[in-house]
Parts: structure tokens; C-alpha cells; sequence
């Protein structure tokens, strides 16, 4: 088992290298081709290394070399296959395979194929890193792996000063996070002399309850960052600066999940702390609700489906924060499958519309694009949490785990957000494949996308469907290391009530949504309109203008703070300092530079006027030392 999980690891890496070879060269097919054929073989590597798992129980570690070895710090290059972290290497593996053939034709025309695939698979390989070490320092470079490839992919067409603006928002705000998991690490080993998992877990036990909540929260930090949960959230949807693909696989198998996966790793320490599991599940349903309110007036689509993955984040954080961290691993899985599918979707729809991501000018696109309209359509049902698709399964089972533990705020909230999410899904479904072709007022020529990027997609629509099926089977293999709670209504009656009431409310929100969205006459917004001109319109079109407080209140004072800096102290005083003490240094070596001319005449010139200098400080100190003892001594020492 030990090959596959190195063959699993680091065949994205390989890939990455390849593609790496030929970023100065023009557009080459092979660098499309090559990664995408070393992410099937991680992803069957994976599947082998599952089985395993299924069948004996037991767990895969592997020391592939000593990292770090000082005093009593020892950190290895260690990697852990278990019932957790295979879960995500399949996640992680399906949906990046998926979208490496996607990617080749999404980004054919591009001039930046070869570096494109450099970096995607650069992406996976940090990913699998983070999901398969087994101490917090190896998931920490994972950590930072991921963020750095996100920085290279969000900001990939860096002509564009959106996208290179995007980039460094979604790096520097992570940077900020993860100084706070940082300390969380540091505290790890200072309390426990370990970074190892299994030892860092069996020690949290003996400590007080105050020092694991400072572990706790720190640690919790860094996960915010990364899952872009309130208030470091306004990251994830300027994110959609870069290409589809990239928006696919950040939000469905990379980057964003690896915030869950922390908490969810670090079930045992959470455990311990009840009151911060409560903080984090609170915080959780918050977000679920705020995302999902900016979602239901935005026009680009792609912000609409990013919006929904901070929203069903904020589920997964929920179920965490509840102590059902199986729930939350399992939803986290489920979510990946028809998130990427919907983005991927969302992509054939932009190529189709030259770019165009307003949905108000679309419509009727189901008529020349009925591939991408029945996977959007089902990946949006399963995420609207409809029987018998995955969402159902995964969703439901968290607001029963809400509803169990007596939490009615969060389940009456989480509850509330499903409608809504139901709502804006198909509020862009309609706007896009039904209705008026209104793309045919703006000159559009819609096309489907290539036939194999639709079946390259198609792994994706299946397990989106039948995900949910396997729940069973999921929670038998997770509960050796997870809380192997499952949650059930006592009252039978009282959970067919919750599940029915439930999915009639997102089918009465979906009807809604097609209602208000299909008519044949929909006119396009123009600004004037009651609605947009409203302040709740406003407010949610403006992310609750938490964005512009960033802007005006925090990074302009700031910046004034470091032009005054700049002007007053770096320039005036330090700068001037150093240049002025080489401006000395210059214009005295050029003064007295005459005295090395090479002159003859010029040298017995100055070795006269030397002596003369010397025998006058003779005669001055001789002079002086019949006055000062002190200086009698000082001339002995001299030698006069």
C-alpha cells in the first residue's frame, strides 16, 4: 500500500513539473494531456489505498524522511491514509481529474495553456499534501502550498487588474488567518511537545480547559481564512476573476474545504471544547444565511454559485461546530460533486456567450445547449437538497443533527436558508436556459461546448445523483475516528413532518423562482427599476457594504498611515541618513583620489607635506606634555 500512496501523492507533482517545461514555448496539447493522465492515476492510486481502508480498517502511514530534527522537536515527512484523509484524496482526485479534462478544452484558445496546467496541478499536489500529513506542520505547507497556487490561478490573466486585484486580496487576507494558525501550531507543540497528530491528540486530554480554547480559536482562525467565513469572506467570490476551472476546483475539492478538513481533523480537540464547537456552529449558520441573502439579487453567475459555496460552508461548519464532524465530512463530499459540476457547467454557458455572465441576458439557452442544461439543472437540484439527489441526504441529516441537539435558532435558520437556496439556483437555471431568448437583442451566437468536455463532466452529474446512497456506508467507515453519533428524531411522526415540511418548502421556493424568472416579457434591469433602486436591493447587491468599510476605513488609513511613513521617516530620515553618509564616503574619496595620480612630482608633493604635518604634531604634543601628566602618557603610548 505504501506505492500507492506515493504514487497517489506525487503524480500530480510530476505533472506539474512537465507542464512547467514548456510554459515559455507555445500552446502544446501533450501538457493538457500528460497531468491530466497522472491525476487519473493519483485518483486510482486513491481508490485502491479506499479499499483498503473498507476492508481491513487499517490505516496506511508512511515517514518518508526527517524534516525537521532539533533538541526535542522531530518532524518528519509523514504521511496518513485513514478512514479521513482518503475521503478527501478521493474528493480531491475525482473532482481535479475531472476538471483537468475539462480544462483542455475550456482553455484552448488561451496563450497560457502550458503554464495553466503547471499551476492546476501544482494546486492538486499542495492539496494532497495538506489532506495526507500527519502533523500540523506538514499541513501547514500544504497550507501555504494551496494558498500560493490560488494567488498564481485566481490572478492567472494578469493583464487584467482585476484579476492580479483579486489575486492579492485572496493571498493577503489568507496571510492574515494564517498567522492566527500559526500560534495555533506553536501552542500545539509548546503544550504538548509534539506536532504529530496521534501524540498531539492524546495530550490534549491533560490539559486545561482554558489552554486547549486558546488552541482552539487560533487554530479556528486559520480555517475561517481559508473557508472564507465572515469576516474574511469577501475574498471567495473576487475569486472569480480566474479562470472556471480554477473557480471549480478552489471551490469544490481545494482550498476552501481545507478549513472543514482542519476541524474536522482536529475532531478530538473540539471534542474537549463544547463552547467554542458552539461559537463555530453559530458562526456557521450565520454565514449560511448571509451568502445566501447576496446570492439572490447578483447578476453574474459565477458570483452566484461562489456565493453558494460560502453558504453551504457555512452548513459544513455548522455540523462541525455540533460535533457531528461526520455529517459535515460527508456534506463537504457531496457538495464538491455538484458545486463542480455547476461551475463547470457555468463555464460551457460563458463560452457559449463570448464571457457573458449576466443571466438577465440570456435565456432561452436550453434550446441549443440541452447538455449543460440538464447537469446544471439536476446539479442544482441536488443542490436545493431535493429527494433522492446527494444534497438531500447530506443537508438533511444536518438540520436533523441541529434539530436533535435541541440548537432550534440554528436549525430554524439553517432551515430558512435552504428555501433560499433553492430559490436563487433556480433563479439563475431560469434566467439562463428558459424564457425569451433575449441573448439574440446583445448578437450572441450561442454553441454547446465540445462533446468531451460534456462527457468529461459527466462523473460528476452521476455521483451528484447517487452520492447521497452511500451514506451509510460512509458513516460505517468514518465512526473509528469520528463521533460515531447518528442522528434521529425520536418521534417518527415529528421527523416525516420536518422532512416533508422541508422539501416542500424548497419545492414551493423553486415553483417561486420559475414563476418570477420565466415569464416570456422579463425585461433586463436597467438600474431605475423599484427593486434596484431599494435599500435591501442595495444592500445585498453591495455585500451589506462590508467591502467599501474594508476599502474606506481600513486599507485607505492604513495606506495614508504608510505614505506618511514613507515621506516622513523612511525617506526623510532613514534614506537620508544612508545617502548622506555615502554622499560623505563619495566626495572624499574623489577629493583626496588626486593623492594616487601616479605623479611623481604629485607624490614627493604630498609625502613633504606629511612629514611637515607629523613633525608639527610632534613639536605641539611635546609642547603639551610638560603641562598634563595625562598627556605624557598618552605621547609615550604614541611613541613621541
Amino acid at each position: 500500500m505504501e506505492l500507492f500512496l506515493y504514487v497517489a501523492l506525487f503524480s500530480p507533482l510530476v505533472g506539474s513539473l512537465f507542464a512547467a517545461l514548456f510554459t515559455a514555448k507555445p500552446k502544446t496539447i501533450i501538457t493538457g494531456i500528460i497531468p491530466s493522465t497522472l491525476l487519473v492515476v493519483s485518483f486510482l492510486s486513491s481508490s485502491v489505498l479506499l479499499g483498503h481502508v473498507l476492508s481491513t480498517g487499517e490505516s496506511v502511514h508512511v515517514e518518508l524522511m526527517t524534516w525537521i530534527s532539533t533538541g526535542h522537536l522531530h518532524i518528519p515527512f509523514g504521511f496518513v491514509v485513514d478512514q479521513v484523509s482518503v475521503t478527501m484524496m478521493m474528493v480531491v482526485t475525482i473532482v481535479s481529474s475531472v476538471v483537468h479534462v475539462y480544462a483542455i478544452g475550456y482553455m484552448d484558445h488561451d496563450k497560457g495553456f502550458n503554464r495553466f496546467f503547471a499551476w492546476l496541478s501544482a494546486f492538486v499536489f499542495s492539496m494532497l499534501i495538506l489532506v495526507m500529513s500527519d502533523n500540523y506542520a506538514g499541513l501547514f505547507i500544504g497550507w501555504e502550498g494551496v494558498g500560493l497556487c490560488s494567488w498564481g490561478l485566481i490572478g492567472f490573466w494578469f493583464h487584467k487588474e482585476s484579476a492580479s486585484w483579486a489575486a492579492n486580496e485572496a493571498f493577503i487576507m489568507n496571510r492574515i488567518a494564517d498567522l492566527g494558525m500559526l500560534i495555533g501550531i506553536f501552542l500545539v507543540y509548546w503544550n504538548t511537545g509534539t506536532l504529530q497528530y496521534d501524540g498531539a491528540f492524546e495530550a490534549f486530554k491533560t490539559l486545561d480547559n482554558s489552554t486547549l480554547t486558546m488552541i482552539g480559536i487560533f487554530l479556528f482562525i486559520g480555517a475561517m481564512g481559508k473557508s472564507a467565513q465572515f469576516p474574511l469572506h469577501t475574498w471567495l467570490a473576487d475569486a472569480m476573476e480566474g479562470p472556471t476551472p480554477v473557480s471549480a476546483l478552489i471551490h469544490a475539492a481545494t482550498m476552501v474545504t481545507a478549513g472543514v478538513y482542519l476541524v474536522v481533523r482536529s475532531n478530538e480537540l473540539y471534542s474537549l471544547i463544547p463552547d467554542v464547537g458552539l461559537f463555530i456552529a453559530s458562526l456557521g449558520t450565520f454565514v449560511a444565511m448571509f451568502a445566501a441573502s447576496m446570492a439572490l439579487v447578483n447578476r453574474d453567475i459565477k458570483r452566484v454559485i461562489a456565493y453558494s459555496t460560502l453558504s453551504q460552508l457555512g452548513y459544513m461548519f455548522a455540523a462541525a461546530g455540533l460535533g457531528a464532524y461526520w455529517v459535515a465530512l460527508f456534506h463537504l463530499m457531496a457538495h464538491a460533486f455538484f458545486k463542480a459540476l455547476l461551475f463547470l457547467g457555468a463555464g460551457n454557458v460563458m463560452h457559449a456567450m463570448d464571457s457573458e455572465l449576466d443571466p438577465f441576458k440570456m435565456g432561452g439557452l436550453g434550446k441549443v445547449m440541452k447538455g449543460s442544461m440538464i447537469m446544471m439543472t439536476l446539479a442544482s437540484v441536488a443542490l436545493a437538497g431535493l429527494f433522492p439527489l446527494a444534497g438531500f441526504f447530506s443537508k438533511d441529516v444536518i438540520l436533523e443533527a441541529a434539530f436533535a441537539e435541541h440548537h432550534f435558532i440554528i436549525y430554524t435558520v439553517l432551515l430558512l436558508t435552504a428555501g433560499l437556496t433553492a430559490f436563487y439556483s433556480f433563479r439563475i437555471i431560469a434566467l439562463i436556459f428558459h424564457g425569451e431568448e433575449r441573448y439574440k437583442l446583445f448578437g450572441f451566437h450561442p454553441h454547446e461546448a465540445y462533446k468531451f468536455m460534456l462527457v468529461a463532466m459527466s462523473p460528476l452529474l452521476i455521483l451528484a445523483v447517487i452520492a447521497g446512497a452511500f451514506r451509510t456506508t460512509f458513516f460505517s467507515m468514518v465512526e473509528e475516528i469520528l463521533s460515531a453519533t447518528e442522528y434521529h428524531i425520536h418521534s417518527h411522526v415529528t421527523f416525516w413532518m420536518m422532512t416533508i415540511g422541508t422539501q416542500l418548502f424548497v419545492i414551493l421556493a423553486i415553483a417561486y423562482a420559475y414563476k418570477k424568472y420565466m415569464s416570456r416579457d422579463i425585461k433586463l434591469p436597467d438600474g431605475t427599476s423599484d427593486m434596484e433602486n431599494s435599500f435591501k436591493y442595495k444592500l445585498l447587491i453591495n455585500q451589506y457594504y462590508i467591502p467599501y468599510f474594508y476599502e474606506n476605513y481600513l486599507v485607505k488609513p492604513y495606506r495614508g498611515l504608510s505614505k506618511v511613513f514613507w515621506k516622513e521617516i523612511d525617506q526623510k530620515v532613514v534614506d537620508a541618513s544612508v545617502d548622506g553618509i555615502a554622499k560623505v564616503i563619495y566626495t572624499t574619496g574623489d577629493t583626496t583620489r588626486a593623492m594616487q595620480s601616479g605623479n611623481l612630482s604629485t607624490m614627493l608633493k604630498w609625502m613633504v607635506t606629511g612629514i611637515v604635518v607629523l613633525l608639527s604634531l610632534a613639536v605641539v604634543f611635546g609642547l603639551a606634555a610638560r603641562h598634563s601628566d595625562g598627556l605624557r602618557v598618552v605621547l609615550s603610548g604614541l611613541g613621541v
